[in-house]
């Protein structure tokens, strides 16, 4: 049984995320913020270690290197050499960021250090603090990043939570959700990552899969062979799927087509019911609709933005849904969605986008636009979850947020 769908319509003309458009602004900064770098760290190296030079050089190999995944396609025509300055420029965007912050947060101690120094009158050993410090900006920016890449590049761990449901109906308790979000496969996730991913959710044995939105990073005739992977996923109820913001990005009614394609159930504002009891053994109606679930999908929080027909809408994903299905779960790729969504009578949201973060310090900056950012939480009669993601997104960095498959178990609540 499903709710009304909206009408397809054609996606209006958006720019390619890693099209060479902003690439002379963008040089111009990064540049510029190298010099920055240079200027604020290597005099105090070079007090420290004559092996200032390689510092110098990192940084250069960084400036240089950042613009290439916008430039790789006008720069290399072969499809291999593209991949590996993809590989690189992204790499050194891990790397400079954590070099930025941590110059920044520096630079800040050393002028509350002298601000103390001054007016408490107190003895500060610069000659010590400053090199060591310089050396100790590069040393942890380095090793984060290092540490990062591993992290992001293994299989995502599985995450088990459960989930208390009020009123939960006997016959759904236990059930469970595998949910993956925010895999962006693209220039440097592809078929292999997919295909270990795809083993461990059917390893978990899920009811259902619900994969929360952001799977992709380009078009399809570039990312259609990496992604077939996922017509492998297996569950008693199927794999549904809701967009992302990145499916507009990269085009989202051919990613719709292409999903469907592989078998992959998509919600576009609309809802299934997914029956856990044999019809023959149910003895009443009010038996049946109890047993059953409403599993529910809308369209990326922005995507009206891109097609007016697929305006985000938790109400109207309800429409037509049994009344006595109780039990409804609601699957959104933002989390912002969650205000609606409680009002429309959702039990349980499934939400991703945040990737939690990803890396210091930008875990520190999600909470700005997003009401959670990972973790499951409450919001009036409704729980949210947020998942940090299973891939990641630009930089192959992860530190501090580490990438999940998520197995979620429904429970009642007590009391």
């Amino acid at each position: 049984m499903r709710g009304m769908r909206l009408a397809d319509g054609v996606s209006r003309a958006v720019p390619d995320p890693i099209a060479p458009m902003p690439i002379r602004p963008l040089s111009a900064l990064t540049a510029l913020l190298h010099v920055y770098l240079a200027l604020r760290l290597l005099p105090a190296l070079a007090v420290l270690t004559p092996a200032w030079p390689l510092a110098l050089l990192a940084l250069a190999v960084s400036a240089f290197t950042i613009p290439l995944p916008f430039l790789s396609r006008s720069i290399a025509r072969d499809a291999s050499l593209s991949t590996v300055l993809k590989w690189v420029g992204l790499i050194s965007m891990g790397w400079f960021s954590s070099m930025f912050v941590l110059t920044l947060a520096r630079d800040a101690g050393l002028a509350l250090t002298w601000l103390a120094s001054t007016v408490g009158n107190v003895q500060v050993p610069w000659a010590t603090l400053k090199p060591w410090s310089a050396l100790a900006v590069l040393a942890v920016a380095t090793a984060t990043s290092a540490i990062g890449f591993l992290n992001a590049r293994r299989t995502a761990s599985v995450k088990r939570v459960e989930v208390p449901i009020a009123g939960l109906p006997q016959a759904l308790e236990g059930f469970t959700i595998a949910q993956l979000s925010d895999i962006h496969v693209g220039p440097t996730i592809k078929s292999a990552y997919i295909q270990r991913i795809v083993d461990a959710v059917n390893r978990l044995g899920a009811d259902t899969i619900a994969i929360t939105g952001d799977l992709v990073d380009g078009s399809v005739p570039e990312l259609r062979e990496h992604i077939a992977p996922l017509a492998g996923l297996r569950a008693r109820h199927g794999t549904f799927v809701v967009t992302g913001n990145h499916e507009y990005y990269a085009g989202a009614h051919a990613w719709i087509d292409e999903l469907r394609r592989l078998g992959l159930k998509v919600l576009l504002n609309e809802h299934v019911v997914l029956q856990t009891r044999n019809v023959r053994g149910a003895q009443t109606d009010e038996e049946l609709f109890e047993s059953a679930l409403v599993l529910a999908g809308v369209t990326d929080f922005t995507a009206g933005h891109f097609d007016a027909a697929h305006a985000s809408d938790p109400h109207l994903a309800l429409h037509d849904a049994p009344p006595l299905v109780h039990t409804r779960v609601l699957l959104a790729h933002q989390p912002r969605s969650a205000t609606l969504a409680a009002a429309a009578g959702y039990q349980l949201q499934l939400s991703g986008h945040t990737h939690g973060g990803q890396f210091f310090p930008w875990n520190l900056f999600v909470p700005m636009q997003q009401p959670f950012t990972a973790g499951l939480h409450r919001l009036h009669d409704m729980w949210v979850y947020v998942s940090r993601g299973t891939g990641y997104w630009g930089p192959p960095k992860r530190f501090g947020a580490p990438s999940e498959i998520t197995l979620l178990t429904l429970v009642p609540a007590k009391g």
